[in-house]
């Protein structure tokens, strides 16, 4: 699974269009493409240096990085790890609400660079006099950019399709955050097993549909989550939940009509997205409040679960996530 946020072709459109173009100011040169070694950066020494992989090559990086930038999607799950970035791209306000407090006050803490859609100031970005630069964007930004930001410090590159527990594995190696992420992994492992065991029947014996609805969706339509924390769901928890045949497009790129809400009624239990205090996304509104839902057996019998889903780019969210699936599991009434 890839760490676009919610996996969702909006999301990935979005992304794909994240900049026109890039604010190229003065930042020292544009470097000859091969990066610059931390051991040139200042106050770093060629022995306090190793080497991490990524999509830009082989980078030599500190072993212990003070002043880490980060740009585009690597904001967040850096912050979650326990980094704490001198500077930042901006996030949405939608990301930015859900953040637990402490994770917030450091984003905020940070000096903003640019926007998340790309545009950074190089020169306000040089002045922060970095050590690390994480970057996660669009590969034409990366064209565009890329080696203006190897100039400035050691710069680490991953791709959007990178799956994300390998994208959290990977900036807690360069970031050298890797505590926090054993044991974000071990709280992760435990709640998967700790739902498995408590709810193994449930699990075994239902037929489970995550239904959502995005902002970017036309009226009245809807889709069929089969990626972001629905894909959890199925390869983690093992939720008998659809999915698109393989090498098709996931079954969430595809806007459902309302009038195919009464397809949804073959399934035992429906989850759909609600808000850290339980009630329906606001997106997923208008699906709610169509006599087609409402007549759904299992909505009128307690068995549409609303599960919030912060974010799937790294453990933090997810486990969250988990946690509000444990509860809606456990309001499931039996079966009659």
């Amino acid at each position: 699974m890839s760490n676009i946020p919610l996996r969702r072709r909006g999301a990935a459109l979005a992304a794909a269009l994240m900049s026109a173009s890039l604010v190229l100011t003065a930042c020292g040169g544009d470097g000859d493409g091969t990066g610059v070694k931390a051991a040139e950066a200042p106050g770093v020494k060629a022995a306090e240096t190793r080497t991490v992989k990524a999509e830009n090559g082989t980078i030599e990086v500190p072993v212990s990085p003070q002043r880490v930038v980060t740009i585009g999607n690597t904001n967040l799950p850096f912050i979650d790890l326990g980094g704490k970035p001198v500077g930042v791209t901006e996030a949405s306000d939608s990301e930015l609400g859900v953040l637990p407090e402490e994770q917030r006050t450091v984003y905020e803490a940070a000096e903003i660079i640019g926007s998340n859609g790309g545009e950074v100031d190089l020169e306000k970005l040089a002045g922060l006099k970095p050590d690390l630069i994480l970057v996660q964007f669009h590969s034409s930004d990366w064209d565009k950019v890329g080696k203006r930001l190897e100039a400035i410090a050691p710069t680490v590159l991953w791709g959007l399709d990178t799956e994300w527990k390998a994208f959290a594995d990977a900036i807690a190696e360069a970031g050298n955050v890797a505590d926090a992420l054993n044991r974000q992994k071990a709280e992760f492992k435990d709640k998967v097993a700790k739902i498995q065991a408590t709810y193994g029947k449930i699990i075994d014996d239902t037929s489970f549909v995550d239904v959502s609805r995005g902002d970017w969706n036309d009226p009245g339509t809807f889709y069929i989550a089969d990626i972001g924390c629905s894909e959890i769901a199925r390869d983690d928890v093992g939720l008998d939940l659809p999915e698109a045949a393989e090498g098709k497009d996931p079954l969430a790129y595809e806007s459902l009509p309302f009038e195919q809400i009464g397809e949804l009624s073959k399934y035992d239990v429906i989850t759909y997205p609600v808000d850290a205090e339980g009630r329906p996304a606001e997106s997923f509104v208008p699906v709610v409040e169509t006599n087609t839902w409402k007549a759904l057996p299992a909505v009128s019998s307690g068995r549409a679960l609303g599960v919030f889903c912060p974010g799937n780019n790294s453990y933090g969210p997810v486990i969250r996530y988990l946690d509000s699936l444990a509860g809606a599991l456990a309001a499931l009434p039996a079966k009659k």
